[in-house]
């Protein structure tokens, strides 16, 4: 299978930049306007998220719904797609705190705990683990 074939390809090429996945990320809680995104995306310009939106809309990650029509304002919120982003999220986050200093881990709201991510198999009903998760490939 080609780079360009391969389902991390495919990916990127909806998601695969940094303010994407930080305003995916901010729409996690659930529908924010313009401003409020602005505000939880750190650093991102006004034109780089008008810009992100569109593309994550046209992506069919985000959908757009009014708020207003005259003048015309959006509200943003996750599409199906865009739920499932959560689990890679997670993932990515969890790979950043490990290997950062500064990035805090992800913990269980109801203990604190550093929470880990685990490969797991519907079929055998068990964690893939060691060498087993080292094995997986795409089919």
């Amino acid at each position: 299978m080609s780079a360009a074939g391969s389902p991390l390809a495919a990916a990127l090429e909806r998601v695969g930049d940094r303010w994407s996945l930080l305003v995916v990320e901010a729409l996690l809680p659930g529908p924010r306007r313009f401003n409020e995104l602005q505000a939880a995306v750190t650093g991102i310009a006004p034109n780089m998220l008008s810009d992100r939106l569109k593309r994550l809309e046209t992506e069919g990650v985000v959908a757009a719904r009014p708020y207003s029509e005259r003048p015309l304002r959006l509200v943003y919120e996750l599409s199906a797609d865009g739920h499932e982003l959560a689990g890679a999220l997670r993932l990515l986050a969890d790979w950043g705190s490990r290997v950062s200093r500064e990035a805090e881990p992800l913990r269980h709201a109801v203990c604190g705990t550093p929470v880990e991510a685990r490969w797991y198999c519907p079929t055998c009903e068990r964690p893939v683990e060691g060498r087993e998760a080292e094995e997986i490939r795409h089919v």
